[in-house]
């Protein structure tokens, strides 16, 4: 496996399309070990597209696309000044509102980072905040997307290792609420310090705030209904994907009356391109798991780690470590798909509690989307901005350090991730 590592790594420092790196690097274990039928490979990428829990995928990446073409959006951003406008620090305070809100209907921490971008950043920029720090927070609070349900991260942890996946829907809530404060206080300690006013000056009035909470219940709702839907039974995490379909085409086409023949088919299209690459990296990721299995790396990570260390909290923060270093050069949904079956292994034989596990071990693999030197939603936001790379590392050291402050005390504090799924679905 040394050999595959290390032509996989190769391969991503020469650009090439992280799938494809996956591909090639995974085919060179067969080729390494001719007692293996090279017909595996093909047999096990069809097979790993067969799995009926990663139906979910595609159907939440539609869901988002429907209810992003609906107007949900628009209503969102107008319930997040109301909600954070007269906070210090303006939109970027609003920002990160809307990132929490949307939380539950793009679930895609890049798609959400550009997004965002596009309709705050220049904005932003306009009334004096500089541009680092407007594509740094821009960035950086993308993060509490994927960790509210339903984030495709949790989906994919779920599915290859076995672990409820209504459960992690319900422990993304409160991380997520401690990382949005977190970045909250980090941008108003800079707001305080660079004079940078708030986006409202007057409280709104009750009137306004009925009419945004109005226009944004029924986003707000979607992963109400995704908790309740799974708690009572009444779905699978793969039905619920086809509820969540419907639901967002009944909002789009009879509450908002928005997702005309243009945008559903716009939506269509979207969803098309993120399925495709999503569900390809899936399947071409199982050349790789199969050779990690087969050599037996997960029982040797084991022993290595259990050599340095046998307690949970410990290892947890080591993996931890190491999955945000990695983070620094490798894509989140990668990094979910090839540690999994290494990581979890090891934390059920120590003790740990998957759930704890899988939500710390999301957020840390998620940190590198918005780190040097190949983080996707900082390329995204730093390029729709136009920022240098530079400037933009410079001013996100403080938004880098708040959230590693809140994934250290999630690693160190169990409880403030099981809490609500033990209360939702109690303990087991």
């Amino acid at each position: 496996m040394i050999l595959v590592a290390t032509a996989f790594l190769v391969l991503m420092l020469m650009g090439m399309p992280v799938a494809f790196a996956i591909a090639i690097s995974g085919m060179l274990f067969f080729l390494q070990n001719p007692d293996l039928p090279i017909t595996i490979p093909v047999q096990i990428t069809v097979s790993q597209t067969q799995n009926f829990a990663l139906l979910a995928v595609p159907l939440f990446i539609i869901a988002g696309n429907f209810l992003n073409h609906a107007g949900i959006t628009r209503r969102l951003l107008a319930l997040a000044s109301v909600l954070t406008g007269r906070l210090r620090g303006g939109l970027a305070q609003v920002s990160l509102t809307l990132s929490a809100l949307m939380g539950g209907v793009s679930g895609s921490a890049i798609a959400d980072a550009a997004m965002q971008a596009r309709m705050l950043g220049h904005e932003m920029i306009k009334r004096g905040m500089s541009r680092g720090f407007t594509a740094g927070i821009l960035s950086f609070g993308s993060i509490l997307t994927p960790i509210i349900p339903p984030g495709i991260g949790m989906i994919l942890y779920g599915s290859i290792g076995q672990v409820s996946i209504g459960r992690m829907f319900a422990a993304g809530f409160v991380p997520a609420a401690l990382l949005w404060i977190a970045l909250g206080l980090a941008v108003a300690v800079t707001a305080r310090r660079r004079g940078y006013p708030p986006e409202r000056t007057q409280r709104p009035g009750a009137g306004e705030v009925v009419r945004a909470f109005r226009g944004g219940i029924w986003a707000l709702l979607f992963p109400i209904f995704l908790l309740v839907g799974l708690r009572m039974g009444v779905f699978t995490p793969s039905e619920i994907g086809a509820f969540a379909v419907v639901y967002a085409v009944f909002i789009g086409l009879v509450v908002h009356g928005e997702l005309g023949r243009k945008p559903f088919l716009a939506a269509l299209e979207g969803s098309l391109s993120d399925i495709g690459s999503v569900m390809f990296l899936i399947a071409v990721s199982a050349i790789f798991t199969y050779g990690v299995v087969y050599d037996q790396v997960p029982d040797t990570v084991s022993q290595v780690l259990m050599g340095v260390t046998e307690n949970a909290t410990a290892a947890m923060t080591l993996i931890a470590l190491f999955v945000l270093a990695c983070g620094f050069f490798i894509d989140a949904t990668v990094l979910i798909i090839m540690l999994t079956p290494i990581f979890l292994p090891l934390m059920r034989q120590l003790g740990a509690d998957p759930i704890h596990f899988g939500i710390v071990f999301i957020v840390a693999a998620t940190i590198g989307n918005f780190t040097p030197p190949v983080g996707a939603a900082m390329y995204a936001v730093c390029s729709i901005l136009r920022v240098p790379l530079g400037e933009y590392t410079r001013e996100s050291v403080p938004l880098f350090l708040a959230v590693g402050a809140v994934t250290l005390g999630l690693v160190l504090i169990p409880e403030a991730v099981l809490f609500l799924p033990n209360l939702i679905f109690g303990r087991f």
